[in-house]
């Protein structure tokens, strides 16, 4: 029996997808693509080289092209993170500089295009946003598919897999995602990717388990083993013992039924016992999860972050292509609120971090607003496609990274010129639209009384809030663990907008991750934060949640967890006082 328990191993990584599956592990090989070697072209084999190279890139467009139109119905919803990987292919930030590398340096293509990759992938890398740094997988995907061509290697064929099984992998693509079959995968295991990876968002959508981040996955498991992965907690145990399966197994069936539970009063508005109803809401970045914010019950768009479509595009977007894609989602949620976030991008250009344009610390650079202000037409092509979609629906427009007042002027000038230039041209636009800014920074919560002057509502980011007040990087693993929602600093900037938000009579809303764990919900609630936004998989657990609280003794409550000196007891109050309501919709979690 001790031989057996000690095989048992626990991996930890990142929960990219909830849930609790058990199964045989699949491995899927495709190490060989890393394995190039240089050697160099003669003058005369140059241009039979770059013919090489551009013929593994049609190769590769076919395959992606192939893939989009098999893709079953659940996933459509996705085809555009595909549609910008056959972008990609063809952009110059590979295509272009891979030609050059291979003519001026005379080496063979494999080569040229690892060295391509290897200048490319650290710019998005080392950016501060959490969205832009997993764009580096897209980089990453595309050129695995034109390397696979290159040296020969298999294709990675999931839709081919014909038993019940769990996939462990160095990593999958969107492409690779999508080609699951939901009656074969059980879930999925990566050694790379982060929760907000195109591949995590897919695996949320399936609502299969995933674990992604978990470093050595493919080297700990072997073909055949039996592994449970939950993707709650983000842990693998490969060979569990039989007590761990029998437990396990407990806490997948009652994950289950809870979570069938909820999704049936999924619909139901979040109003706590007492007839306080709060707004639930949903984050996306596609046009295409839309679909999911309405079948997990949300209330509207808390959060449309619009960067997707300016990466996915070889050039900036016109106003044209911005009008359409904000008028499909305006179109879908009808009159629910459509919260459209103005660019957040860093760089001199979101197509053009080849350039030797890093900034040594760029979550302290040029990034959002700063971005947006010191590029006006570029800004007020956005403006005006937004004024225009806000004509057919409930707009709002929120500015990020606001940090003093003279931006919120001169965003509001730039709005006028937006609209006097529609109103010239005698297109049909909406001018009065409520305006309201990100409070992600803390001289923003200190001047938060002058900003609510100039504004219609505040939105919390908590992500970037806890960033620069407590001076961590989420990104870095050694001090990942201090990235602490309920730090009584967090806690007090959070109050201290909503105090100042009924002051001035604007609503505070948030639409950080904070807002997506039921657990806090209680204290977000006697905070005084009016509207919550999240991605759309958490929504109905939120919602529950909601339902379960009464705010009538809320007052003690939020006495006692401000008079808290550190997140631990925080966390031990909340857990004391409505842990119950959480423990009826999520299994509890592995001890670690």
């Amino acid at each position: 029996m001790e031989d057996q328990e000690s095989q048992e191993i626990i991996l930890k990584g990142i929960g990219g997808s909830p849930g609790i599956c058990i199964g045989k592990a699949y491995l899927v090989d495709k190490e060989g693509v890393d394995v190039v070697k240089r050697y160099v072209i003669r003058e005369e084999s140059l241009s039979a080289e770059v013919g090489r190279f551009k013929t593994a890139v049609k190769k590769a467009r076919e395959a992606l092209r192939r893939i989009i139109d098999d893709m079953p119905e659940e996933f459509r919803q996705h085809a555009q993170i595909l549609e910008t990987h056959m972008l990609l292919l063809e952009d110059k930030m590979l295509y272009d500089r891979t030609i050059d590398v291979i003519e001026k340096e005379r080496v063979n293509a494999e080569w040229a295009l690892k060295k391509v990759v290897s200048l490319v992938k650290p710019m998005f890398e080392n950016m501060s946003d959490d969205y832009l740094k997993q764009r580096a997988e897209d980089i990453t995907h595309v050129s695995d598919r034109i390397m696979e061509n290159l040296v020969g290697a298999d294709q990675v064929n999931i839709a081919s897999i014909d038993k019940r099984v769990i996939l462990v992998a160095r990593d999958l693509s969107p492409a690779e995602t999508s080609q699951i079959q939901l009656e074969r995968i059980k879930g999925f295991v990566t050694n790379c990717g982060g929760r907000d990876s195109h591949t995590g968002i897919i695996a949320r959508t399936l609502e299969i388990p995933a674990v992604l981040g978990v470093g050595n996955a493919t080297l700990n498991i072997k073909n055949d083993d039996i592994i449970i992965v939950d993707g709650k907690a983000g842990i693998v145990v490969v060979n569990p013992t039989e007590q761990t399966l029998l437990e396990t197994e407990e806490r997948r069936e009652q994950y289950e039924i809870r979570k069938a539970l909820v999704a049936r009063k999924s619909h139901l508005p979040a109003q706590t016992e007492d007839g306080i109803r709060i707004s639930v809401m949903g984050n996306i970045e596609l046009p295409e999860e839309v679909v999911s914010v309405l079948d997990h019950g949300g209330d509207g768009i808390g959060l449309y972050r619009t960067e997707f479509q300016y990466l996915s595009q070889p050039d900036f977007p016109g106003e044209e292509v911005l009008f359409e894609n904000y008028k499909d989602v305006i179109d879908v949620m009808g009159n629910r609120p459509v919260t459209i976030r103005t660019l957040d991008i860093n760089g001199d250009k979101a197509v053009d971090y080849l350039r030797d344009n890093q900034e040594r610390n760029p979550a302290l650079g040029l990034r959002a607003i700063r971005y947006c202000l010191k590029k006006p037409e570029i800004f007020k092509t956005q403006l005006r496609a937004i004024l225009r979609a806000a004509a057919f629906g409930n707009v709002r427009i929120l500015v990020p990274l606001i940090s003093g007042v003279e931006e919120v002027d001169q965003t509001i000038r730039l709005l006028d010129e937006a609209a006097q230039c529609l109103e010239q041209q005698g297109v049909a636009y909406k001018r009065d639209v409520p305006l309201g800014i990100m409070i992600e920074v803390p001289s923003a919560v200190v001047t938060a009384d002058i900003l609510a002057e100039k504004v219609d509502f505040f939105s919390i980011g908590t992500n970037d809030l806890i960033q620069y007040t407590l001076a961590i990087d989420r990104g870095n693993r050694h001090v990942a663990h201090l990235h602490q929602p309920l730090h009584p600093a967090i806690l007090r900037m959070i109050k201290r907008t909503c105090d100042v938000g009924r002051e001035k009579g604007i609503k505070t809303y948030m639409c950080g991750e904070m807002a997506g764990e039921p657990l806090f919900a209680p204290i977000l609630l006697g905070l005084g934060v009016d509207e919550l936004s999240m991605n759309p998989q958490a929504i109905p657990l939120v919602k529950n949640a909601i339902r379960s609280i009464n705010t009538t003794n809320m007052d003690a409550f939020m006495d006692e967890v401000m008079g808290m000196t550190t997140p631990d007891a925080v966390e031990a109050l909340v857990q004391d006082t409505y842990g119950t309501i959480v423990s009826k919709i999520e299994p509890a979690q592995q001890e670690q």
